[in-house]
């Protein structure tokens, strides 16, 4: 693990899309993987510990049970922050994090603090989406922004580059958001404390093969935290 960069990529089921993400990553980029994974019923944490341990960039993160992306990614930040990681990427198992785009990530991060993949950005977009789910998609971060006071296009968006010194700065502890709307609650919390936030487009496909995490209860809580975060005390 020597790289200046590391990719923390959650998983729950991702036995198909494991090894062939993991491989593409590897070679689009200069860093290092942390596979995060929640007890998979289908072997994917067992599958990962064979990756890792023929590859020595990438390594393991155990966790007892499902417990929400949200705390995924924060015991994910923990463990990139007791190490000496300057960038820390959130990063899907599935392919619609398109492995193609880290290295824009890697350039825009240089003149940034926080780099978030978007899909309504000129230049973004997706792919093999219904109408539904693109006006569910836009509409929710059109609400999320206009509550929050946020000029940001795509604050549902999970494809993400962290400085260390962001996630430093931010009391993660408190992060009160366990679904899609910690992706809403992490960027309104470094825009609050000023950092340099900047989207770079990305090109979203739907999932190639697995079945998506996105449930109505993920989906309401998003809703509900954008609330919280407008008239709570923290940020």
């Amino acid at each position: 693990m020597a790289n200046h960069a590391v990719v923390l990529m959650p998983t729950y089921n991702e036995r198909e899309n494991l090894p062939a993400i993991v491989d593409e990553v590897l070679h689009t980029v200069p860093v290092d993987m942390l596979i995060i994974d929640d007890n998979s019923p289908d072997g994917t944490g067992e599958l990962a510990d064979g990756i890792a341990a023929k590859e020595p960039r990438v390594q393991v993160l155990h966790r007892p049970g499902k417990q929400g992306l949200g705390r995924a990614y924060i015991d994910g930040f923990r463990w990139a922050l007791e190490r000496d990681y300057r960038y820390i990427f959130e990063m899907d198992a599935d392919f619609s994090h398109q492995p193609r785009f880290l290295p824009d990530f890697l350039r825009e991060i240089e003149s940034a603090d926080v780099v978030l993949g978007s899909r309504w950005v000129a230049g973004g977009g997706v792919e093999n989406w219904s109408l539904t789910r693109k006006l569910i998609s836009r509409g929710g971060s059109l609400y999320a922004r206009t509550i929050l006071g946020l000029g940001i296009k795509d604050l549902t968006g999970g494809f993400k580059c962290f400085r260390r010194e962001v996630l430093q700065a931010i009391d993660l502890d408190s992060i009160q958001a366990a679904g899609y709307g910690f992706q809403i609650e992490m960027t309104y919390r470094c825009a609050r404390q000023g950092f340099r936030i900047k989207e770079t487009p990305i090109v979203f496909p739907d999932r190639k093969v697995g079945a998506s995490k996105m449930s109505r209860k993920i989906f309401v809580e998003a809703l509900g935290m954008v609330w919280k975060l407008r008239f709570g005390s923290h940020g």
